[in-house]
Parts: C-alpha cells; sequence; structure tokens
C-alpha cells in the first residue's frame, strides 16, 4: 500500500490561469496586509487560481476562481488547458503534493477593463508578457511560464525544499 492509499499522504487539486490580453498577463501580487503572516504566497506574484472543490471538474474550478479573484465570471468551456504540474511535498509539514491543472484563456478588452484590481489576497495587474520572468515568482516558475507565455502545452514535476526547486522535469507535449 502506497502512502496515498495509506492516508499519510494527501493531494490537493487546484487550478493556475493565465488570462490573456493585448499581449499581456493578468497576475495576482500576494500582497493582502491582513494575510501576510499567514501566507506562505507572501510577496510573489502568481497566476490566478486556487484549490478545486471536491464536486467541480478542473474547468468549473478554474472559473470559480476567475470569478472570486478577477471578478469575471466567464464559462469554463473558455478556458484552455495548456498543462499539468505535479508538486511532490509542497506542503512538508502538511504531508501535502499538489497537481495543478494550467489554464490559457483570452479576454476581450470589455473584459480585460472588468477585471479587479484587488482580491481578498492582493492587488491584480496587468503584466506584459516580456516581463512576467521578471517578477518575483516562485522559482518552480520559472521552468513553465515561457511555456505559458508561448502557448506551448506541456506536462511537469517541480521539486522543492524549503521554497527552493531542488529538480524539475517540465517537457513539451
Amino acid at each position: 500500500m502506497n502512502a496515498f492509499e495509506a492516508g499519510t499522504r494527501k493531494n490537493i487539486p487546484a487550478v493556475l490561469i493565465y488570462a490573456r490580453n493585448r499581449g499581456r498577463i493578468l497576475m495576482i501580487h500576494r500582497n493582502a496586509p491582513e494575510r501576510a503572516e499567514s501566507d506562505e504566497h507572501a510577496g510573489k506574484w502568481n497566476g490566478l487560481g486556487g484549490k478545486c472543490e471536491p464536486d467541480e471538474s478542473s474547468w468549473q474550478s478554474a472559473a470559480r476562481e476567475f470569478h472570486e479573484e478577477a471578478g469575471i465570471l466567464v464559462d469554463p468551456v473558455r478556458f484552455s488547458s495548456l498543462g499539468t504540474l505535479q508538486f511532490p511535498n509542497f506542503k512538508p509539514r502538511k504531508s501535502e503534493d499538489w497537481t495543478v491543472f494550467v489554464f490559457a484563456m483570452e479576454l476581450d478588452d470589455s473584459q480585460a477593463e472588468r477585471a479587479a484590481s484587488r482580491s481578498d489576497e492582493g492587488s491584480l495587474h496587468w503584466i506584459a508578457e516580456s516581463d512576467v520572468l521578471k517578477l518575483n515568482l516562485w522559482p518552480g516558475d520559472r521552468h513553465f511560464i515561457p511555456r505559458v507565455i508561448a502557448r506551448e502545452p506541456f506536462i511537469g514535476t517541480i521539486w522543492y525544499r524549503d521554497g527552493e526547486v531542488l529538480r524539475h522535469d517540465v517537457r513539451a507535449l
């Protein structure tokens, strides 16, 4: 029996969304002051997203999370699956591995203008695709975001220890 069957490890399904408009990507800066001490993403820049609920498909989770964070309700069929990432032992103190479904979508100008500037987790900003890798990202994001920008489907695994990448294996599909 493996660790998942034995119940000693958990796998958390989550989604990451990279919405685009005119060569820009909507990113969240995790800078909400009231969450700073408890947010392990504090100070980082991320795509929008979060954990999946038990009764949702990954597309439904993407639509819900995008609505919660950007304030825009989008039909789940608008999200294009771009990749799947595994993060073994992402939260070691909780014995959690994460599986993240990465989505991309295009927003028209009117939707992009309606995107919220803040969410409960931080401020939202439209960042030029050419500037995304200049942000304070999780170190592992640098191994897959170039594929997001290139709209190149991928699959990968990124291993962390103490917030640093131990190794990675991200491949084009």
